[in-house]
């Protein structure tokens, strides 16, 4: 863990507790793993869950118990959703959204803001569209987040089945920004689509319909869900889902039982909010230690502080965003410091460890403050953009 562990014998997972509080002598690089981990590493009781259900069996020729157990508990936890279906990743339930919309609608076109995997409906509207066919490209049309009038454009243009979008990520979404969104697309004959891959059992018990007070259409789930087990979920009201009894979603582990174990063992832990609660307020401490921080070192104009306390993230804006990130990953990863740009805070943070956090990121605006050339302080060569410029 970080600074704060006090365990006699630590495991390996157990120090690699989070996405930027690893240690440095560790060679290991998790930097993503705290989107998969609310809980965190070697949790006891998501692995003793575990545990008990592999000498029980893994897949099985018919539905698991298990299956109903879990969607019980999402049913129970996020509003509105009457009826779920499992898959093995978040790309895979946010696809399965996308077909059962335009299986819905007789539509083909959809509108995305935010990020929502690998498939190709989504990634070919992205700069890494390689490998997909043009046509499919021209499906999807990316707006911004938080623009109305984007997201009116694009709805105009008709044919739309589903305008996908993640609830709240770098922005939080402004004052009745989702429910405004959710009421034009269906002004529109369109379905809304709230990807909570990362959000869902992470900013409430149920997610970004219960911190916001919303129900889309269809809400999809993983992640912290499984608690770094591949699983995840589409789910909505039993009238929208009944499709899924016409549309083909199905693949070998989709009721693999490891991962509902723990997936059960996850929501049992939060449902009560108090784990959530204590996350929710380590996250402002890191948060609001870090908007001091810029303040400090007068470096607003290069470094933005943005997102839930939950997911803090840190960007880069202006022309050298890239250096700049280069550079503070590069001090922080020398005072054993991961960070990859978002911040997730697990209930096995500390105090101790964020105030070792705000103390390497104190150093790394230190530097980017000074008259020194950043590109002279790097060791190495500068991180690269996953979403290339045309």
């Amino acid at each position: 863990m970080g600074p704060g562990d006090q365990s006699d014998t630590p495991r390996h997972a157990d120090l690699l507790e989070d996405t930027f509080a690893v240690r440095a002598r560790l060679d290991a690089d998790l930097s993503r793993a705290g989107t998969r981990r609310a809980l965190g590493y070697a949790e006891p009781v998501v692995d003793d869950a575990i545990r008990g259900q592999l000498h029980d069996g893994i897949t099985f020729s018919l539905p698991h118990p298990l299956e109903v157990e879990v969607a019980e508990r999402i049913v129970s936890l996020c509003p509105g959703v009457e009826m779920v279906r499992f898959g093995k990743s978040g790309s895979d339930a946010v696809s399965a959204a996308v077909r059962a919309a335009r299986a819905i609608t007789r539509r083909d076109r959809v509108v995305a803001t935010g990020y929502h995997g690998w498939h190709d409906w989504f990634i070919g509207s992205t700069t890494r569209a390689a490998g997909v066919p043009r046509a499919i490209c021209d499906l999807t049309t990316a707006v911004p987040f938080g623009d109305p009038h984007a997201v009116e454009a694009a709805l105009a243009l008709g044919d739309v089945a589903a305008i996908v979008v993640e609830p709240s990520g770098a922005e939080i979404p402004p004052p009745g920004y989702l429910q405004w969104l959710i009421d034009t697309a269906h002004l529109h004959g369109t379905l809304a689509v709230f990807d909570e891959v990362i959000t869902g059992f992470r900013l409430a018990p149920g997610g970004a319909r219960q911190r916001y007070g919303v129900q889309p259409d269809l809400s999809c789930y993983g992640k912290a869900l499984g608690n770094g087990m591949p699983i995840s979920a589409v789910g909505g009201t039993a009238n929208t889902m009944k499709v899924f009894e016409e549309i083909f979603y199905s693949g070998t582990h989709g009721g693999e039982t490891l991962s509902l174990a723990a997936a059960r063992a996850v929501l049992d832990t939060i449902a009560d909010g108090r784990v959530l609660a204590a996350i929710h307020d380590l996250g402002c401490r890191l948060q609001q230690g870090l908007q001091n921080l810029v303040a400090r070192y007068g470096v607003e104009a290069i470094v933005r502080i943005s997102g839930e306390p939950e997911r803090t993230i840190v960007s880069f804006p202006g022309a050298d965003e890239l250096i700049h990130k280069s550079l503070v990953q590069q001090f922080l990863i020398e005072r054993g410091v991961l960070f990859n740009g978002s911040m997730f805070i697990s209930q096995r943070h500390t105090v101790l460890d964020i105030g070792h956090t705000l103390d390497a990121f104190a150093d790394a605006f230190a530097a980017l403050s000074s008259d020194a050339d950043p590109r002279a302080l790097l060791t190495g060569p500068p991180v690269e953009a996953v979403f290339r410029r045309p």
